[in-house]
C-alpha cells in the first residue's frame, strides 16, 4: 500500500458546505517514508512570507510561501553536551515574523530570531527552561513579548522574551495535552488529559479571576483549536463545538462509522469560520453557516496518508498544509471562490469577510480583511492601485502600493463617487457630502459638505511632522460655494480660513505643508494665500498651467508664451521668467534633476529647474537648517536666493541658531547684523569656555538679552539685565540705541544718583543734534514754557509754540515781542488764521485782517469786519466766501453766501451745483427773462427727471421750448396734454416733424405701440405698417392695414405667407394663406416641406373630408409601398388604399384589406390581380385570379387575346357555356385572317353563326360561297345577299346616298309637317351617312326646325344634336346650340369636356361669372394633369407651374423656373428633386445637387441632408471620383450649404452637429488625399482623428481604417488596440446590438475617443477580410513586444493638433501652429481638401 497523492483537481466538499469552503491539493511538499517520520509541528509566518515544518529528526525547514524549500536549521537539546534524545511538541512564530518558538520534550523552550530575509543570522535569542517536559505551545497575537506552553506536570506557563523569565498562569495536576490562542490574542485554552478545558484571560475585568475550567470535554481533547468556537476531538471519535463561555453549541458524533479513526488534531483558518480535523487517512473540514451554526462540510479521504500529525494555515487563509505519521506535507488551496478582476487583479475569498488581492503581473498580494468580521459584498479597483470594498455596515479602502488598508463604518446609498488625487487619503463623495479617510486608520479623518467634487477643487495635506515637535498636518481645502473656499483642520474640525473671491474658482492646491493655498479663477488669474498671516497676493494673470513641484514649496506656471518659477514663494515678487514655445503638460522630478515637459506641437521639450534651489525647501521644511545653508552657498547671489537667505535668517532666530544666522546675514550682505551676531557668538562660546559646560553659553542672561535687543525685544533685555542688578549696563544699553528717555527712566526707577547729569546731557544732544522738537516738549514738561516756545520756533515749529502760549497764557504772562515773533513765525509758515488770532491779541487788526483774507478765514474776517471796521468789506467777503466754497466743491453752502451779496446769478449755479432746485427756481422767479432764460431749461430737466411734469411745462414754456415739453409728455403717455400743448404753441408743420422723428425714435427704442400712435397722429399710417414688418409683428401690420388699406389685404395675407414659408416659420405662413382664402397654397406648403399630417389637417379643416383624402392619397403616393396603403387605410379610404395596393402590385397588402374592411372589394381585387398576372405572362395563374373574380369572360377574352384557342373554349365550357359561340367565332375569325375558310366556315356553323361566315365570304368577294352558305344555312336572305352581289359588281357603296338619308326628311319640311321632318333629321345616323358633314348638316336642320317652328321642343332638340356632335368630335358647334339658347353653363361644360379651354374662360368671364372661379380652377387642374407647365407659367401660376414640372420630372426646367423665382424657391424645389433622388438611392446625385443649389435649415431636409452624407460617409467609396479626383466634394458642398443655412437661421444644437459632420467629411477626404501624396503619417493622424467622431462615420469603418493605419506606420501598439476594438464591433454587430453600451471601454480611458456610439446594421468588409484581421491580432497578442496599451500622450498630440488646424483654418490663419513638419503637411493637406469646395 503506497501513499496516494490526493487529486489536485477541486473536489466540492459536500452539501450545504460547499458554498463555503473548497479545498483543492496544490503540491506535496515532503513525499512520504517508508517508516514513520511524523511531523510534530507546523507553522507559517505572520507575514505570510516562511513556512516551518519540523519532524521527528529535530531538524527545522524553513520554506517560502510556494513551498519551495529556503533553509533548514538543527534545532538544540537542553542540554548542549547531551544526546538528542528528545522530540518537537510544538513551534510557532512571533507576531512580527521575526522569532520562532520551539517546544522540546527536553524541558525547554528556546526562541530562535530569524530575522526578515532569507539568509539572515540565526540565533537563539531565548530558552526557558523547565523542571518537567513541555507539551504544546502557542503565541497569542496581542502578546509580542509573551509565549504560552503546556508543562507535562499539568501547569500552564507564559514565557516573558524581555526578562528571559517564565512565570505561572495557573496550575492543575492533570497533563497538558493541548493548547490555542483566540483570534484576538487575548486569551488561551489549554486541553488536559483529564478531559478538562481551561480557559485563561489576560486582561479580562469582567471576571474576578483570570482563569476558569472552561468545559469537561468526552475524552482526552488531543485535537482543539479555538476560532468563532472552541473546537475540541479526541479519541471517542466526537467533535464538540463550544462558546467561550463552555456551553456546547454543537456535537458531530462519528462513532458509528467504522471507517472513521481518532482525531489528533485540528486547527482554524484565521477567520476562525472553517476548522480542519484531521484523523487516520483523512481530514474533516467543518464551516460556520449563516445562521450561525456548524456544519460538516464533508471531508478528503486520501488513500495510505496514516494519521494526520500536523495541520497549519496561511495566514491570509489561502493555504491549509497537513503532516503525517509517515512525514509527509501536503499543501492545499483553500478558498470560498476566485474571480478574476479585468483580467489585471485575482479576488481570492478565503472567508466570508477575508479577500486575497493578487496583481496577477507581478504576484504581489495583500489581505483585505473586515475586522468588524462583516461579509465582504463588493470589490473594486480604481486606477490599477486604490481598492474599494463594501459590507453591509462598513467600507473598506486601501493602496495596494503602499498596502495600507482603512475599515471605516458606512451606510451609503450606493452611489458614492470615489477620488485617489492624494495617496495618503481616498475622497469619498456621498449625497453632498465629502468623507475623507486616512489609508491605514480606520476611522473617518474628517467630513464637510460641498456640491463641488472635481479633484481639482478639493486639495487634502495629511503627511506625518518633519521634526519633533512640530504639528502633524491635516488639512483640506475645497469650495463652499464657487467663490468661496473653506480651509479647515481635520486634526482638530476647526475652520483654519475661509477665503471669499469675487470670481468663480476653478483649481485649487495647498502644499506640502498645507500653510499655502494657491488657487486660480475664471479669469485665469493665478493667486497665492498664506494660511498663517491670512494674506492673499496675486500671483499671475493669463495662467493656462499650474502645480507645485513634488515634495516641494516651489511653484510653475505658464502665462502664455513664458514659464514663471517661483523657487521661494514667501517672496511671490521674485519669479523666475523663461521663455517657451507651447503648453506644458506636467513636472517630472527624479532624483537629482527637475524637469518641465512642454508640448510644442510635434515636440516635446524639457525645460531643467534648478535642483538646488528646490531642494533647499525641502531641507527647511525638514529642519536641516545648515544643510539648506550649504545648498545656497553654491548659488550665485540672486533675487531669489537672497530672499532665500532671509527666510533661512528667521528661522535660524526662531530656533537659536545662532551661527546659521549669523552666516545668512552675512550672505546678504547685512553687515550690522552678522557683526552682532559674531559678537553674540564669541559671547556664547566664551561663556561655554569659562563654565565647560556645552550649550551654556546662548542660555546665558547676556546672550539672551543681546538676542533680545536684536529681535527688537528691549523691555525682555531690560528685564534680564535688571534681574542681575546691571542697571548701568541697562541704561548703557537703551544710550548705545540713542533711548535716552528710556534710559533716564531707569534711572529715575532705580534712583540713580546721575539723573540730572544724565538729564542735561540729553538736553544738550537733542540741542546740538537737531531735535528742537523733543527738547522742547521736555522743558515744557519741566515747566520752563518760554524757553520751549523759543525752542519750538527755533526747530520751526510755530503752531506747537501758539499751541504752548494759548495753553499757558492764564497762568504765565508772554511778553508782547515773544507774541510777536510767533505771529510773524505763523504769518511765515502760511497759518494765517493762527496769525489772525496773534495780531488780534496784538490789537493790530488790519494785519489780523489781511491775515484773515489770506488763509480764507472768511468767518473770522466778516465777524472782524463788523467788530472792528463796522461791515465795510462784509458784502465783498461774503462774495469772496462763496467763490471760495465753490472751488472747495462746497456750492452747497455758498448759496447763501451768493445772495448775502447779492450775486445771484452764482448763486442760481451754486444751487443747480449742489441740487438745490428749489432754491434755484425760487432765485429764478426773481430775475428778468434775459438773465433767467439759460437756467429755465435746466430747471425744467429737473422737474421732468423728479416727475413734476406741471412744473417743468412751465419753465420748458417760459424758456421757448415747447417741443421739450411735448416730449416730455409723450415719454409719460400723456399724449392728450402733449397734443394741446403742440397746437397751441407749435405751427403745424413743426408738430408733424415733431411728431416724425419722436416715432422714429421711439420705433429704434423698441416703443413700438407709442410710435403706432404718433405715425397715425400725422397720417402716416404706411409708416406705422412699415415699422410693423420690420419688427415682424405681423399681427399688428395686418391690423394696421385692415384699418387703413383694406384694398391691399389680400396681398399682404399672401405675401407675409410666402416669406414665413421662406424662411419655415409654417404656422404663421398657413394663418396668413388661410386669411388670403388660398388655402390650397398652404397644402402645397406642408406638402413640399415633407408636412403631411399638417397639410391633411389644413385640408379637412379647409377643403372638407374630400379634399383631405386627396391630400392623403397624394402623401401615400410619395411614400410608395406598403407604407402608402397603411396610410390610406389609417385615414378610412379602404376604397383608395386597396386601389393604390393594386396599382403598386401589393396584392397581398390590397387581399388582407378587403377581407378585413371591403369584401365586396375582393372580388375587385382578384380581377386587378389577374390582370397583373396576365400582364407579367403568368396566364394559368390569372384564369384562376379571373375565375375567382366571377370574370369568366376576361379570362377566356385573355385567352382569345393569345389565341389559345383551347384553353378559351376549356374556359368557356366550364365556366361560361354562353361565351362558346363567341370563341369559336374569335377562332373563325382568325382563320379567316389567315385565309384558312374552310375551317373559319365550319366554325361560324357550330357557333351558330353562318351569317358571320356569309359576312366573312362577302369581305373575301368569294360571292359563290357567300350563296352557297346562305342557301343551305339563311334562305331567306338569298335574295338580299343576291342584291348586294349586283350593287358590287356595279361598284355601289355600303353607306346610302346623302339624297336618301335626307330626302325624306326634305319633303316633310316641304309638307310643313314640321314635327315628323325634326324626328327624320334625327335619324340621320354617322352609321348610315358617308360623312360627319352630312350628320351635321342634318342635325343643324333639326335645330333651326325646331327653334322656328316647334319651340316646345328646343330644348330636347339641342340637347340630343349636342350630344351627337359631341361624339363626332363637334365640341364647338355643339356649344354653340348651347350659347343659342342661353344655357351658358352646359356650353362651358362641352367647351371644357372638348378642351377649349380659351373658348370656356371667355364665356364663363362673360356670361358666368359665378362660374369662372371654378373654371379657373379646372383649367390649372388640367395643365397638372397634362403636365403643361408652360402655359400654366406663362398664365402667372408659376407655384402649379413648378409643381406641373416637378410631377412629370422635368427638374432641370423646374430648377430653371425656381431659380428666378428667388433662393427660397430654388432651395425648395433642389430638396425636392434631392428627395426624389434618394428614393432612387441616388445619394450621390442628391449630395452633388444640393451643393449646387443650397440647403434650407429646416428638420425635415436636415434629416435627408444628413442621411445622404451618412451613407455616403459609410459607402467608403468617394462622391467626387477616386484617386486623382476630389473625395466627397459632392457631400462636403451640400454640408457646406448646410452649415451656411442653420448659421443664418442661428439653429446652434444643429449648426454643431452639421459643423461636426462636414469636418467629418474633410479629414476622410483628406485621408484620401493623404494617401494620393504618400503622406503615410498624415493619413494615420487622419485616420485617428476620425475616431472622435465615430458617431458621424460608421464605427467598424473608422477603427479598422485607424488601426490598418497604425499598422502602415508601424504604430503596433495603437494598431492592436484599434484592430481588436474593431473585432469586438464586428461581434456586436453581428448579435444585433444597437449601440456600444456592452463593450469594454478600459483600453480608451482617459482619451477623447468616445465609448457610447451607434453601431452600423451591417458590416464594412466582407467576411475574409474579418478573418485576416482577427489571424493579424491573434499574430500581434502574441508578440510580446507588442502592449495592449494606447500611448495617451502621442493620442492627444494628434487630437491637439487637427483641432489646432481646425481653428486654424476657421479663424483663416496661414499656419497650422504645429512645431515640425508633419504638422505643416497635415495643415497643408487639411487646407488644400477644404479648397476643394471653394
Amino acid at each position: 500500500n503506497r501513499y496516494q497523492r490526493p487529486p489536485t483537481t477541486q473536489r466540492a466538499l459536500g452539501g450545504a458546505a460547499a458554498a463555503l469552503m473548497q479545498i483543492r491539493h496544490l503540491r506535496t511538499i515532503y513525499a512520504p517514508q517508508e517508516t514513520i517520520a511524523k511531523v510534530t509541528a507546523i507553522c507559517w509566518s505572520q507575514n505570510n512570507r516562511r513556512l516551518a515544518i519540523v519532524t521527528t529528526d529535530r531538524v527545522v525547514h524553513l520554506c517560502d510561501e510556494n513551498g519551495d524549500r529556503r533553509d533548514k536549521f538543527s534545532t538544540k537539546p537542553a542540554d548542549s553536551k547531551g544526546a538528542k534524545t528528545y522530540v518537537v511538541r510544538g513551534m510557532c512564530w512571533s507576531p512580527d515574523s521575526t522569532k520562532l518558538a520551539i517546544a522540546q520534550s527536553d524541558n525547554i523552550v528556546f526562541v530562535y530570531k530569524l530575522g526578515t530575509e532569507w539568509g539572515d543570522k540565526k540565533s537563539i535569542c531565548n530558552k526557558f527552561p523547565q523542571s518537567s517536559s513541555v507539551t504544546c505551545i502557542c503565541w497569542p497575537e496581542q502578546r509580542p513579548n509573551e509565549i504560552v506552553f503546556g508543562l507535562h506536570e499539568g501547569k500552564v506557563k507564559v514565557g516573558q522574551l524581555r526578562s528571559n523569565k517564565p512565570a505561572t498562569l495557573y496550575a492543575t495536576d492533570s497533563y497538558v495535552v493541548s493548547c490555542a490562542a483566540n483570534r484576538e490574542g487575548t486569551a488561551v485554552i489549554s486541553g488536559h488529559i483529564d478531559h478538562r478545558i481551561y480557559r485563561f484571560a489576560f486582561d479580562d475585568a469582567s471576571r474576578g479571576v483570570a482563569h476558569w475550567e472552561l468545559c469537561r470535554h468526552s475524552c482526552v481533547p488531543y485535537a482543539l483549536s479555538w476560532g468563532e468556537a472552541v473546537c475540541a476531538a479526541g479519541t471517542d471519535q466526537t467533535v464538540c463545538f463550544y462558546d467561550k463561555d463552555g456551553s456546547v453549541l454543537q456535537r458531530f458524533d462519528y462513532s458509528r462509522d467504522e471507517t472513521e479513526k481518532e482525531f489528533t488534531c485540528a486547527a482554524f483558518n484565521p477567520s476562525g469560520e472553517t476548522v480542519v480535523v484531521g484523523s487516520f487517512n483523512r481530514f474533516r473540514i467543518f464551516a460556520l453557516a449563516p445562521d450561525g451554526s456548524w456544519r460538516d462540510a464533508g471531508l478528503k479521504q486520501i488513500e495510505n496518508l496514516y494519521t494526520v500529525t500536523a495541520l497549519g494555515w496561511k495566514c491570509d487563509g489561502s493555504r491549509l498544509m497537513i503532516g503525517s505519521l509517515c512525514g509527509a506535507v501536503d499543501m492545499y488551496d483553500a478558498c470560498i471562490r476566485r474571480v478574476r478582476y479585468k483580467g489585471r487583479f485575482e479576488f481570492t475569498y478565503v472567508s466570508a469577510s477575508s479577500v486575497i488581492v493578487k496583481r496577477l503581473s507581478t504576484g504581489a498580494r495583500i489581505v483585505l480583511k473586515s475586522h468588524f468580521g462583516h461579509e465582504v459584498e463588493r470589490i473594486n479597483i480604481h486606477e490599477d492601485r486604490f481598492l474599494v470594498a463594501s459590507t453591509h455596515q462598513t467600507l473598506m479602502m486601501g493602496d495596494l502600493e503602499t498596502c495600507r488598508l482603512s475599515e471605516v463604518p458606512w451606510s451609503g446609498s450606493g452611489n458614492e463617487k470615489f477620488v485617489f488625487e492624494s495617496d495618503k487619503v481616498c475622497m469619498v463623495f456621498n449625497a453632498g457630502e465629502l468623507t475623507l479617510v486616512e489609508y491605514g486608520r480606520n476611522d473617518v479623518l474628517g467630513s464637510c459638505r460641498t456640491e463641488h467634487t472635481s479633484p481639482h477643487l478639493i486639495s487634502v495635506r495629511v503627511h506625518e511632522p518633519p521634526h519633533e515637535g512640530a504639528p502633524e498636518v491635516k488639512i483640506v481645502a475645497y469650495l463652499l460655494d464657487l467663490q468661496t473656499i473653506c480651509v479647515t483642520d481635520l486634526a482638530s474640525g476647526a475652520t483654519v480660513a475661509t477665503i471669499s473671491h469675487d470670481c468663480k474658482v476653478d483649481w485649487l492646491d495647498l502644499n506640502g505643508r498645507a500653510t499655502k493655498l494657491l488657487f486660480r479663477d475664471k479669469r485665469r488669474a493665478l493667486h497665492l494665500y498664506d494660511v498663517a498671516t491670512q494674506s492673499r497676493s496675486t500671483l499671475l494673470s493669463f495662467c493656462s498651467y499650474v502645480n507645485w513641484v513634488p515634495g516641494s514649496d516651489v511653484v510653475v506656471g505658464q502665462n502664455r508664451g513664458n514659464l514663471c518659477v517661483w523657487y521661494h514663494i514667501e517672496a511671490p515678487e521674485r519669479v523666475t521668467v523663461v521663455p517657451i514655445k507651447g503648453d506644458v503638460e506636467d513636472i517630472e522630478r527624479t532624483a537629482g534633476k527637475t524637469e518641465v515637459v512642454v508640448d510644442e506641437g510635434m515636440n516635446t521639450v524639457s525645460y531643467e529647474l534648478n535642483e538646488a534651489l528646490i531642494s533647499f525647501s525641502t531641507a527647511v521644511d525638514e529642519g536641516d537648517l545648515k544643510g539648506a545653508g550649504a545648498m545656497l552657498e553654491r548659488l550665485e547671489l540672486t533675487a531669489e536666493t537672497e530672499a532665500m537667505w532671509e527666510k533661512l535668517s528667521q528661522l535660524a532666530l526662531e530656533r537659536e541658531d545662532i551661527v546659521t544666522a549669523e552666516r545668512c546675514f552675512g550672505a546678504v550682505g547685512n553687515v550690522a547684523k552678522a557683526r552682532y551676531l559674531r559678537k553674540v557668538n564669541k559671547l556664547s562660546k566664551s561663556i561655554e569656555a569659562e563654565t565647560r559646560v556645552p550649550g551654556t553659553g546662548y542660555a546665558h542672561f547676556s546672550v539672551q538679552s543681546k538676542m533680545a535687543v536684536l529681535n527688537g525685544q528691549l523691555a525682555r533685555a531690560e528685564q534680564l539685565l535688571l534681574q542681575q542688578g546691571l542697571v548701568e549696563e541697562t541704561m548703557e544699553m537703551y544710550q548705545e540705541l540713542h533711548k535716552w528717555e528710556q534710559s533716564i527712566a531707569v534711572a529715575e526707577a532705580r534712583q540713580h544718583p546721575e539723573v540730572q547729569t544724565l538729564k542735561a546731557n540729553y538736553l544738550q544732544w537733542l540741542t546740538e543734534t537737531g531735535q528742537e522738537e523733543k527738547a522742547a516738549e521736555l522743558k515744557e514738561r519741566e515747566g520752563d514754557h518760554v524757553f520751549a516756545v523759543r525752542l519750538f520756533l527755533k526747530g520751526g515749529l510755530p503752531a506747537r509754540a501758539a499751541a504752548v502760549v494759548q495753553r499757558y497764557e492764564d497762568r504765565e504772562h508772554f511778553q508782547p515781542a515773544l507774541l510777536e515773533t510767533v505771529a510773524t513765525a505763523l504769518f511765515e509758515f502760511g497759518m494765517f488764521e493762527k496769525a489772525g488770532l496773534f495780531y488780534e491779541k496784538l490789537n493790530d487788526m488790519s494785519r489780523a485782517m489781511e491775515a484773515y483774507r489770506k488763509g480764507s478765514a472768511f468767518a473770522r474776517a466778516v465777524e472782524l469786519s463788523r467788530r472792528a471796521f463796522r461791515g465795510r468789506d462784509v458784502v465783498e467777503l461774503e462774495e469772496l466766501w462763496g467763490d471760495y466754497l465753490v472751488a472747495r466743491k462746497n456750492p452747497d453752502a455758498a448759496v447763501n453766501h451768493f445772495t448775502e451779496a447779492g450775486a445771484y446769478l452764482k448763486a442760481i449755479d451754486a444751487a443747480i451745483d449742489c441740487r438745490q432746485w428749489a432754491k434755484a427756481a425760487q432765485i429764478v422767479e426773481t430775475l428778468p427773462p434775459v438773465d433767467a432764460k439759460p437756467y429755465l431749461h435746466k430747471i425744467a430737466k429737473h422737474f421732468e427727471a423728479t416727475r413734476s411734469c406741471e412744473e417743468a411745462e412751465r419753465f420748458y414754456l417760459r424758456a421757448g421750448t415747447p417741443q421739450d415739453a411735448v416730449e416730455m409728455y409723450s415719454k409719460a403717455g400723456k399724449w392728450e396734454v402733449a397734443h394741446r400743448i403742440a397746437t397751441e404753441h407749435m405751427t403745424q408743420a413743426e408738430v408733424a416733424m415733431f411728431y416724425m422723428t419722436q416715432a422714429h425714435r421711439l420705433e429704434a427704442a423698441g416703443k413700438l405701440r407709442e410710435a403706432e400712435r404718433l405715425y397715425v397722429m400725422v397720417h402716416e399710417p404706411d409708416l406705422a405698417i412699415n415699422m410693423y414688418k420690420k419688427a415682424r409683428r405681423y399681427d399688428d401690420m395686418i391690423r394696421l392695414v385692415t384699418s387703413f388699406r383694406k384694398d391691399l389685404l389680400h396681398e399682404t395675407h399672401l405675401h407675409l405667407a410666402q416669406q414665413l414659408e421662406a424662411e419655415g416659420s409654417f404656422k404663421l405662413a398657413e394663418r396668413h394663406f388661410v386669411e388670403a382664402t388660398d388655402w390650397g397654397a398652404a397644402v402645397n406648403m406642408y406638402r413640399a416641406n415633407e408636412l403631411w399630417d399638417e397639410a391633411v389637417r389644413v385640408a379637412k379643416q379647409h377643403g372638407g373630408v374630400h379634399a383631405s383624402k386627396k391630400v392623403a392619397y397624394a402623401w401615400a403616393v410619395s411614400l410608395g409601398g406598403e407604407a402608402g396603403a397603411k396610410l390610406l387605410a389609417k385615414f378610412g379610404l379602404i376604397d383608395q388604399a386597396i386601389e393604390y395596393a393594386t396599382e403598386s402590385g401589393n396584392f397581398d397588402h390590397a387581399f388582407a384589406l378587403a377581407q378585413a374592411s371591403k369584401q365586396d372589394k375582393v372580388p375587385e381585387v382578384h380581377l386587378k390581380y389577374a390582370m397583373f398576372l396576365e400582364d407579367e405572362g403568368q396566364f394559368e395563374s390569372a384564369e384562376k385570379e379571373f375565375l375567382k373574380a366571377e370574370k369568366p369572360k376576361e379570362a377566356i377574352d385573355m385567352y382569345t387575346h393569345q389565341q389559345d384557342w383551347a384553353a378559351a373554349l376549356r374556359v368557356a365550357e366550364t365556366s361560361e357555356p354562353s361565351s362558346v359561340p363567341d370563341v369559336l367565332c374569335a377562332q373563325a375569325k382568325a382563320l379567316v385572317e389567315k385565309g384558312d375558310f374552310t375551317k373559319a366556315e365550319a366554325l361560324f356553323v357550330r357557333a351558330k353563326k353562318p351569317e358571320l361566315a356569309v359576312e366573312a365570304y362577302k369581305h373575301a368577294a368569294r360571292w359563290g360561297d357567300a350563296q352557297r352558305l346562305a342557301k343551305e344555312f339563311l334562305p331567306h336572305k338569298v335574295a338580299d345577299l343576291t342584291a348586294e352581289h349586283a350593287a358590287y359588281m356595279r361598284g355601289d357603296g355600303v353607306h346610302a346616298s346623302e339624297e336618301a338619308l335626307l330626302g325624306p326628311a326634305r319633303s316633310l319640311e316641304e309638307g310643313r309637317d314640321f314635327a315628323r321632318a325634326i324626328d327624320a333629321y334625327l335619324k340621320v345616323t354617322s352609321e348610315r351617312a358617308r360623312s360627319h358633314d352630312i350628320c351635321e348638316e342634318a342635325w343643324e336642320k333639326a335645330v333651326q326646325l325646331a327653334m322656328n317652328h316647334v319651340p316646345a321642343r328646343i330644348a330636347e332638340v339641342v340637347n340630343t344634336v349636342s350630344k351627337r356632335l359631341m361624339g363626332i368630335g363637334r365640341h364647338p358647334q355643339a356649344a354653340e346650340l348651347y350659347e343659342g339658347i342661353d344655357q351658358h353653363r352646359e356650353a362651358v361644360d362641352i367647351y371644357m369636356a372638348g378642351n377649349l379651354w380659351d373658348q370656356a374662360r371667355s364665356l364663363a368671364r362673360s356670361a358666368t361669372p359665378q362660374y369662372a372661379k371654378e373654371v379657373e380652377v379646372r383649367y390649372r387642374e388640367h395643365l397638372k394633369g397634362a403636365g403643361a407647365a408652360v402655359d400654366l407659367v406663362q398664365g402667372g401660376n408659376v407655384s402649379e407651374g413648378l409643381e406641373a414640372y416637378a410631377q412629370r420630372g422635368e427638374w432641370e426646367r423646374a430648377l430653371e423656373l425656381a431659380k428666378q423665382q428667388g433662393p427660397p424657391m430654388l432651395v425648395k424645389y433642389a430638396t425636392l428633386h434631392g428627395a426624389a433622388l434618394i428614393g432612387q438611392h441616388e445619394f450621390v446625385r442628391a449630395a452633388t445637387l444640393i451643393g449646387k443649389y443650397g440647403a434650407s435649415a429646416q428638420p425635415a431636409p436636415l434629416a435627408m441632408y444628413e442621411r445622404v452624407a451618412r451613407e455616403l460617409l459609410a459607402s467608403g467609396e468617394p462622391d467626387g471620383g477616386g484617386m486623382g479626383k476630389q473625395p466627397l466634394v459632392g457631400t462636403r458642398s451640400m454640408l457646406h450649404k448646410a452649415v451656411g443655412a442653420l448659421r443664418d437661421a442661428g439653429d446652434e444644437p444643429a449648426l454643431q452637429r452639421f459643423e461636426t459632420l462636414l469636418w467629418a467629411s474633410h479629414m476622410a477626404a483628406a485621408k484620401v488625399l493623404a494617401a494620393e501624396r504618400g503622406a503615410m503619417d498624415v493619413q494615420r493622424k487622419l485616420a485617428i482623428g476620425l475616431l472622435r467622431h465615430v458617431a458621424a462615420v460608421p464605427a467598424d469603418m473608422a477603427f479598422y481604417e485607424a488601426g490598418m493605419a497604425c499598422k502602415a506606420a508601424a504604430d503596433l501598439n495603437s494598431a492592436f488596440v484599434f484592430l481588436n476594438r474593431y473585432l469586438d464591433i464586428t461581434e456586436a454587430v453581428e448579435e444585433n446590438e444597437a449601440t456600444s453600451a456592452a463593450l469594454d471601454n478600459s483600453d480608451f480611458a482617459n482619451t477623447p475617443i468616445p465609448h457610447e456610439f451607434p453601431l452600423p446594421d451591417k458590416q464594412f468588409i466582407d467576411g475574409s477580410q474579418i478573418e485576416h484581421v482577427r489571424d493579424y491580432v491573434l499574430e500581434l497578442s502574441m508578440n510580446k513586444a507588442v502592449q495592449q496599451a494606447l500611448d495617451t500622450a502621442d493620442l492627444g498630440h494628434v487630437f491637439r493638433e487637427i483641432e489646432q488646424i481646425r481653428e486654424g483654418l476657421r479663424g483663416g490663419r496661414s499656419s497650422s501652429g504645429g512645431g515640425g513638419g508633419g504638422g505643416d503637411a497635415l495643415y497643408t493637406i487639411m487646407r488644400d481638401t477644404i479648397s476643394q469646395i471653394g
